[in-house]
Parts: C-alpha cells; sequence; structure tokens
C-alpha cells in the first residue's frame, strides 16, 4: 500500500481560470524549489526561463483536452454526471460515474446512446469503471456533441473547452488537461527558446484525476517518440538537466527506459512513482499545487523529502498560492 502524502499547508482552490481572474495565462504563480540550497524562491510563470539554465530541455505533453463529461439517466430517473476516462477499445472505456451504480446497470445518454457499467477497475475502490458504449457516433465525435469539460465543484462556473487546453495540444484524448503546461504562452515559449532551452514532446492521455481517495492512479496511454528519447538521453549523457512539465510526461518518461536509456515506446503505462522511485529519465519537475490525497502528491516524493515539500507548500499558502488545474505552479530543481 502506498503511503498518503499529508502536508500541513491549506493553499487556495482556483475557482475560475487565471485569465477570469485579472491575469494572463503566464502571470500565475511560480514557486521554485532548488533541492541544491533547500531554498524556495517566488516569481511569475512568465520569469520561468530564469530560473533555468541554458541547454536545459523541456519535455511537455500534447494530448489535447476532451469534453469527457456527459450525462446520464438511470432506470428510476435519477441523472448521473458521468466522466469518460481512458480507452480500451472503441466500445469499452473506463468512466466514473458520479454516484453509486450496480455492476450489470445500464445508464442512458443523450441522442440514444447507452453505457453498460460492467465492473469496477478496482474493487476495493469502486470509483473507475469499466463501462460498454452504445453510441450513434464514435465516442470523439459523440463528446464533441453531448460533453462538456470535466468540472469538479470548486470550479463554480462553466468555461469553454478552449480553457482547458494548453498551447501544446495536439493529439485529443485527455479527459482532463495536462494542467501543468497550461500558463505556458507565445511569449514563454519563445523565451526559453532565445535561452538556449530545447522543448520535445510526448504524449499520455490523463484520465480523471483522483480526488476522494488515495487510489493508485489508473493505467493510461503513451508514446513516446524515437526524437524525443534522443533528445533525453544526448541531454543526460552531456549532463544537462531534463525538466518533465507535469507529472504526465514525467510518466511517459519514466515507462519508458530501458536499460539506463529512454527508448521510442508506445502503449500502457501502470507506472506509480512516488517516494521509493530512482528516477532515470528527469532532473526536475513543473506541476501544479495538489491536494493531500491526489497521486500527483505522491510523485513529489521521488523528487524531494518529506521536510522540503512540507516547507514549499508551507511557503506557497502562506503567499496565497492557488492549487488544481487553474492554479499555481510549481518548478522542482
Amino acid at each position: 500500500m502506498i503511503a498518503t502524502a499529508s502536508y500541513p499547508a491549506a493553499l487556495r482552490e482556483a475557482t475560475a481560470p487565471a485569465e477570469q481572474r485579472g491575469l494572463e495565462r503566464d502571470g500565475v504563480r511560480l514557486l521554485v524549489t532548488n533541492r541544491a540550497t533547500r531554498s524556495h524562491a517566488h516569481a511569475r510563470f512568465f520569469e520561468l526561463a530564469d530560473y533555468l539554465r541554458r541547454g536545459d530541455l523541456l519535455v511537455v505533453n500534447d494530448s489535447a483536452t476532451v469534453p469527457a463529461a456527459i450525462s446520464a439517466r438511470r432506470a428510476n430517473g435519477e441523472i448521473l454526471p458521468l466522466h469518460v476516462s481512458t480507452r480500451i477499445d472503441a466500445r469499452i472505456w473506463m468512466a466514473e460515474p458520479r454516484g453509486t451504480v450496480l455492476c450489470g446497470e445500464e445508464l442512458r445518454l443523450p441522442a440514444g446512446g447507452s453505457a453498460v457499467m460492467i465492473a469496477p477497475v478496482e474493487p476495493e475502490y469502486p470509483r473507475l469503471w469499466y463501462a460498454w458504449f452504445q453510441l450513434p457516433l464514435s465516442m470523439g465525435d459523440y463528446l464533441a456533441t453531448h460533453g462538456e469539460p470535466i468540472r469538479y465543484s470548486y470550479v463554480r462556473e462553466r468555461f469553454p473547452l478552449r480553457d482547458y487546453q494548453t498551447i501544446f495540444a495536439r493529439e485529443p484524448g485527455s479527459a482532463e488537461m495536462p494542467s501543468a503546461a497550461r500558463p505556458f504562452t507565445r511569449r514563454v515559449v519563445e523565451d526559453v527558446r532565445a535561452r538556449g532551452i530545447a522543448l520535445a514532446t510526448v504524449t499520455l492521455h490523463c484520465g480523471v484525476a483522483s480526488f476522494e481517495a488515495p487510489e493508485r492512479p489508473p493505467i493510461e496511454r503513451f508514446a513516446v517518440p524515437h526524437a524525443t528519447a534522443q533528445a533525453v538521453n544526448r541531454a543526460r549523457g552531456e549532463g544537462r538537466r531534463v525538466i518533465a512539465i507535469g507529472t504526465t510526461p514525467l510518466r511517459a518518461l519514466e515507462s519508458s527506459v530501458l536499460d539506463g536509456e529512454v527508448v521510442a515506446s508506445s502503449g500502457w503505462t501502470d507506472l506509480v512513482i512516488d517516494e521509493r522511485h530512482r528516477l532515470r529519465a528527469a532532473d526536475g519537475l513543473l506541476t501544479g499545487f495538489h491536494g493531500s490525497t491526489a497521486t500527483h502528491r505522491w510523485l513529489l516524493g521521488a523528487f524531494a523529502d518529506r521536510e522540503l515539500l512540507d516547507a514549499a507548500y508551507g511557503a506557497a499558502a502562506n503567499d496565497g498560492y492557488f492549487c488544481h488545474e487553474f492554479g499555481d505552479t510549481h518548478l522542482i530543481v
């Protein structure tokens, strides 16, 4: 059983995108934790390049967010939100019914569609289910017509899908936004490149997040292209840093290590990264701020010890940082 991280600091919840709070996308806060000096610095995201080095390689996720939340109806008429998560095949997907369901239960969907709840993915935590969908369109077209972005209770208004996309979004497939890269703007990308900092891409389609219980992260589809594998190996061989822009590219890279090097690969990953994991592909991480039971917080233990992370979250809380997908950012180097 993986230990649950529990930090003492309480951060503010971002209830809307930065643009709705009077900021530019790249105007959110940036906390920089330096592991060597065990220090923390406060900045704005558009100053990111000031805290990087010439020769650093940033690895980003190019998965695009899909409108994965649809409205389902039970046989008794009860309306139940359904979050479509991860594709198994054309008709079977992992999904999250936002309420209690039964094995074999059929949920009615808009436009004559239906979803049969087959079985929970993890019986101990019956939040994610395998579901068999019968739809009048392909899943992508169906969600584009009838879905909306997944929204949790702390986000009080509906925002368009474009607010849930990053500048790097190319391959549709994420149920939830790879949010660490959300603050990147054209000027930030141009700034880091002008300073000799390179970018490379991987694809990992994010499933639904874990907020309610200390669950294992679900399996997810990923792909690491040959050019990215080469770029990572070359950087590490030359003593340059590889910084994962989010937990998703980190999971993809660490899932692609063979005999000490990153190799081009694609498929499924069930890799769990926590304080016991020895990092083999990345030297740093840019991430957001997460709740204490989120699996994203386990992962930070691979980069820093509990005392340093406690201090980082304490510094962020004391300075009014925001957490969740529309919140502030944390660079650990």
